[in-house]
Parts: C-alpha cells; structure tokens; sequence
C-alpha cells in the first residue's frame, strides 16, 4: 500500500487553493492537504510545516515571482512544485536551478499536477510538457568539461533508481559515483551556472543535450 503524500497549498487565489485541494484529495491514492493559504508562512509553521511537498504559486500578490522564498525553502530539504500562471521559459529554469523539482504551469490541469506532487514527495523531478519545451529549447554553450566517465556516472543516475544501483550497474563503488557527481555539481559552479539538486542537474543537463527528455 502507498504511502500517504501530504501537501501545502500556496497561493493567493481562494478559487485556486479550493480547486488544487480537490484535485489532490480525490486523486488515486488521494494526497492530503494539511495546509493552504496566501502567503508562504503556512509552509512554515502549522500543518503545513511538515507537508511532504510545498505547491508554490511563483506570484504571490503581485507580478514580482517570490524566487527568494523558492531558493529559502529548498535550502530547508523541503520539495517544492512551483504552480504558476504564467508560461515564462526563462523563470521555468530559474526555478529549476534553484531547487524546484517541478514548474508547472495552471492551464496543465489536475493530472500533471497530481502527478508532479507524487514525484515531489519521492524527491523525483517530473517534466510536464511547458517545461519539456523549455528545457529543450535552450541549448546552453557555457557548459562544463565532463569526462566521459562523469557523463556516464551522470545519465546513469538520472535513469537509475539509487546511485546503489548506478555502481552497480558501471562495476565501481558508491564512493566513486558520489566524487564524480560532486565533481560535476563542483565544475557547474565554477562557470557559474550551479546544480545543488537532482532536479537542477537534469536540467542542466538536457540543457546542454547530454541527455534528452525522453530518455528520462
């Protein structure tokens, strides 16, 4: 039996909030919204500051996006899905490089949006199809020197399950698939460009095209 995912609601449109608490709740396994309201306390305190994922919308009573609250949040171990009205490529991926494991946007509807909290709540990044045209349409030329070996040790953990099973898989220990990866978080910074999360590094990644969406 599934575990039960818990959620917190962020947004400032009450019609918003009631219609994303409903289509969580009567999802399959159904998620439980512990919290809900228009402003970001409610991931912090209260129910909502242990809710396994936070739904964050990026416009919180004015047209400023709230990326300082995204990048607070995540640098707190939470699992955040920005839920957005707008269709911004560029946000997209600042938020993605921030730590946001989803940027969805409202006109995506409830499957994508339960699906997305899902993946959050294991820490798993989830590509609706507005994200899937940013991230293919930039094609970074600022990219990193990966060896090889880092690009393999790489893809391989985007399609693997555990970095166990990555070891396995190429025949080396868990303390080699750890250095090369913090190798390549490492060399992402140094151009300025940083990849702190999973989340991030998938996007980089499709940004520069070592991996396509589909191969995901």
């Amino acid at each position: 039996m599934a575990r039960e995912v818990s959620a917190v609601v962020v947004d400032d449109h009450p019609a918003v909030r009631a219609g994303v608490a409903y289509w969580l709740s009567t999802g399959e396994p159904p998620i439980r919204v512990a919290a809900a309201g228009d402003d970001v306390r409610h991931a912090w305190v209260g129910p909502g500051a242990d809710a396994d994922v936070v739904i964050l919308d990026l416009h919180l009573g004015g047209p400023t996006p709230v990326l300082g609250d995204l990048r607070r949040l995540v640098e707190a171990g939470r699992r955040v899905v920005v839920y957005s009205m707008r269709a911004d490529d560029a946000i997209a991926l600042q938020c993605l490089e921030s730590g946001a494991l989803c940027y969805l946007t409202k006109a995506e509807g409830e499957e994508h949006l339960v699906q997305a909290t899902r993946a959050a709540a294991e820490g798993a990044p989830y590509t609706p199809p507005s994200l899937a045209g940013a991230l293919a349409g930039d094609r970074s030329d600022h990219r990193p020197a990966l060896s090889a070996r880092e690009t393999e040790v790489l893809v391989e953990w985007f399609q693997s399950e555990s970095k166990d099973f990555v070891a396995q898989r190429l025949g080396i220990s868990l303390s080699t698939v750890n250095s090369h990866l913090e190798r390549i978080r490492i060399k992402y910074a140094l151009i300025g460009r940083e990849a702190p999360t999973k989340a991030a590094l998938v996007a980089r990644a499709i940004q520069d095209g070592l991996i396509d969406i589909d191969d995901l």
